[in-house]
């Protein structure tokens, strides 16, 4: 079973050395690293392009920033993984949990799976209580239009059969694509499936980079993909081929 890790970047010359360490060092064997530097300005192009290029797959360099959406859009057109899932490229999330989101998927049970922040007992960074709110907001909101019952559709790590997610034209540039997305493969009837992941958030003077514009921006997408855009292909004909006769190497075995 061969996993796709895509992790778009920009100005993370702190950390973008370590997230490549450890996304190599996860429990997946058969694993594609995929790198999408959006148009970075901090150093982070030339610690890629000496430094990480020799030791991943591939590595994109967007000419100019146009965001995580498009950056997202270039990784997921290059996967060859059975398996494609988003990996920020700073230390929030932990690449020893791919096996976990991966799961649903290898049993032939999920089509797609979001790996939540607010289930499970992992453990998580306290930081920000209207990041929170917001985000709560955002995922009921979007359920309202979807009727599923997610409860973190902001959450960076959502895994999808490879075949599933090069069906879907990405629209959003920037943060909107977390709910198109959501939006399109609710439509396509997709078997999604949520699992507990822990997270180690980063406060802003730490790097983090979203903001209350994208909130807005949020509410306008979940609008938008949920009620003028048009019904993306049916699952009934992508989703036919259901992946069996597969195996994950997990820390125990």
């Amino acid at each position: 079973m061969k996993l796709s890790v895509i992790v778009p970047c920009y100005n993370e010359a702190k950390t973008i050395s370590t997230v490549v360490k450890a996304i190599k060092a996860s429990p997946v064997e058969n694993c594609e690293i995929i790198i999408v530097d959006d148009g970075s300005t901090d150093g982070t192009r030339e610690i890629l392009a000496d430094q990480i290029v020799p030791i991943v797959d591939k590595v994109i360099f967007h000419d100019k920033n146009m965001g995580k959406g498009a950056a997202l859009k270039t990784g997921f057109a290059l996967a060859t993984g059975d398996i494609a899932i988003v990996q920020d490229a700073d230390l929030e999330y932990n690449p020893q949990e791919y096996p976990v989101l991966m799961q649903p998927i290898v049993d032939g049970k999920a089509d797609v799976v979001f790996g939540s922040r607010f289930v499970g007992s992992q453990p998580h960074r306290v930081v920000y209580y209207w990041h929170m709110v917001g985000n709560q907001f955002l995922t009921t909101l979007s359920n309202m239009f979807t009727n599923i019952n997610l409860t973190d559709m902001e959450t960076c790590y959502k895994a999808f059969r490879r075949e599933v997610i090069q069906a879907i034209e990405i629209e959003e540039k920037r943060f909107g694509f977390e709910p198109e997305i959501t939006a399109k493969v609710a439509k396509m009837d997709c078997r999604i499936y949520e699992v507990g992941i822990s997270y180690y958030g980063r406060t802003y003077q730490e790097g983090k980079k979203i903001g209350w514009k994208d909130g807005f921006r949020a509410i306008y997408c979940i609008l938008k993909y949920n009620l003028w855009a048009r019904k993306p292909l049916q699952a009934q004909t992508l989703l036919a081929n259901t992946i069996t006769n597969t195996e994950v190497k997990t820390p125990d075995s």
